[in-house]
């Protein structure tokens, strides 16, 4: 494995390590030989699921409390008879077992599962309690028990994921491959959070089996050594002689494999996987969202819309005096941004900047020689303190609701750029004015400020080609984690 060890050496990505991985490990192996850990080390994915079962447990518990079902021997008993439907039901939806099987998993990307496990499970205890007499419930105890239950159940796996990471190392991951999609593919790992993985090295193959049978070797010894728990091939040439021996030796071990389509520029990110029979087929989306649908985003937005701007009505307010106690000038900041297919509207914000920020900018960048038709600057001299802190949070974003009212924007979508910066957009960097801009979008859940502007250009164009409510939805419930660690905040 000398090869292999130097070549860990020469490309090891700076990654940074998530969690404690030597303080997790003594605390994890204890709780796991609790729990009868099974052998080998299948037992970080059982604690998972484990910790993810009596998470459901405890959702149950939780919604028989509120509903008043729990009290006497009788209902506590009813109460814990029914408690292996609502694991069961969920094992059969697959909430057990999707993270073994993903490189990133999280709660909010099972929310239909959740929905629809929650929903049968309540409608199958609903049945069992009318059998029983002088147990049944009132349709408003009924909603009541659905409705605690699907809260309580989000929540509290969310807890437990959480939990599972902090007693549990990251996997220790090794990416195959020297060329641009494995620099592509340890930047996303360095980006994006959720996964639990920390890249022990890359390792270069040669295209074509034959000469890669050296390298290949090493990996496979690698793999059956156990210094790796997770191997993600992002080869360039991509052959199916290696992923059949880079599996192959993944089954033995017990190695989790993942592969990174070698065809990027090819295959887009429209495209869904399905079968016919045995064989794969790659199927592209070519079709823009129904107007159902889009009339249903319309609807959404002017409902979340109303509703937001009425709850922070008291937060607006407050910001809007300590920026005027501040600095001179108009709390409110209005500007040109391009909206959908370019038009220009005026958006709203929270003034963030000196009064005459916008005379100053030739001060701090030199706009004729952007390399790219976009810029943020991480410490901005015009940026007020009072400003430093409503960017940290995106509070300044706030007034945008009257314009999402207004039809001007959405909730969801790409963020708004200035009308001058849009009109040296390229053709592919153009797309993103094919919708509504959002005060939220992908941009701000996958590395806000971090992205170049290719990185961000690539994240909406999957937003747009794989558009749905439910990635709104996604999109809305991870933004509040991103603003509060505040990666890439400017």
């Amino acid at each position: 494995m000398s090869g292999l060890a130097a070549e860990h050496e020469l490309q090891a990505p700076a990654i940074a390590p998530i969690g404690d991985g030597a303080a997790a490990r003594p605390r994890a192996a204890g709780l796991a030989r609790a729990l009868r850990r099974p052998r080998g080390r299948a037992w970080k994915d059982a604690l998972r699921r484990r910790l993810l079962a009596a998470a459901d447990a405890l959702a149950v518990i939780a919604a028989a409390v509120a509903t008043g079902f729990v009290g006497d021997e009788r209902s506590t008993a009813l109460v814990c008879a029914t408690l292996p439907v609502w694991i069961v039901v969920a094992k059969v939806n697959g909430l057990y077992d999707r993270d073994h099987t993903r490189l990133r998993h999280q709660t909010v990307d099972e929310l239909s599962g959740i929905f629809h496990a929650v929903t049968i499970s309540a409608a199958l205890t609903l049945v069992a309690l009318a059998l029983v007499p002088g147990t049944g419930l009132s349709l408003q105890e009924a909603l009541l028990l659905w409705g605690v239950a699907f809260a309580a159940t989000f929540l509290l796996r969310g807890l437990a994921r959480r939990a599972w990471r902090a007693l549990v190392a990251p996997e220790r991951g090794l990416v195959v491959g020297s060329g641009e999609l494995a620099t592509a593919l340890a930047r996303k790992l360095e980006l994006e959070r959720g996964h639990h993985v920390r890249l022990a090295g890359r390792l270069a193959i040669p295209g074509g089996v034959e000469a890669a049978d050296g390298p290949l070797h090493a990996l496979e010894d690698g793999i059956a050594a156990g210094r790796y728990e997770r191997v993600i091939l992002a080869l360039e040439d991509l052959d199916e002689a290696t992923v059949a021996r880079v599996v192959g030796a993944g089954r033995a071990a017990g190695v989790k494999v993942s592969v990174a389509p070698p065809l990027r520029a090819t295959l887009g990110t429209a495209v869904q996987l399905n079968h016919l029979a045995e064989l794969p087929l790659i199927e592209f989306r070519t079709w823009d969202p129904s107007r159902s649908t889009m009339a249903l985003k319309r609807a959404v937005d002017v409902a979340g819309a109303a509703v937001a701007l009425t709850l922070t009505a008291p937060l607006l307010l407050a910001a809007l005096a300590a920026i005027r106690i501040e600095s001179p000038g108009s709390p409110l900041f209005r500007q040109r941004r391009a909206g959908r297919y370019g038009v220009p509207f005026t958006m709203l914000k929270l003034r963030t900047m000196v009064a005459d920020a916008e005379a100053r900018l030739g001060d701090v960048v030199d706009v004729d020689g952007l390399a790219e038709p976009v810029f943020k600057l991480a410490a901005d001299p015009r940026v007020t303190r009072v400003g430093r802190l409503l960017r940290r949070l995106s509070l300044d974003e706030l007034p945008q609701l009257v314009n999402v009212l207004r039809g001007d924007m959405s909730l969801v979508g790409p963020r708004p750029e200035e009308v001058w910066l849009t009109r040296r957009y390229s053709p592919a960097e153009a797309v993103r004015l094919s919708v509504r801009p959002g005060i939220t979008g992908p941009m701000q859940v996958h590395g806000r400020g971090e992205l170049t502007l290719e990185e961000r250009v690539a994240v909406e164009r999957e937003y747009i080609e794989n558009y749905s409510l439910r990635k709104d939805l996604d999109i809305l419930l991870r933004t509040g984690p991103a603003v509060l660690a505040g990666q890439g905040a400017y």
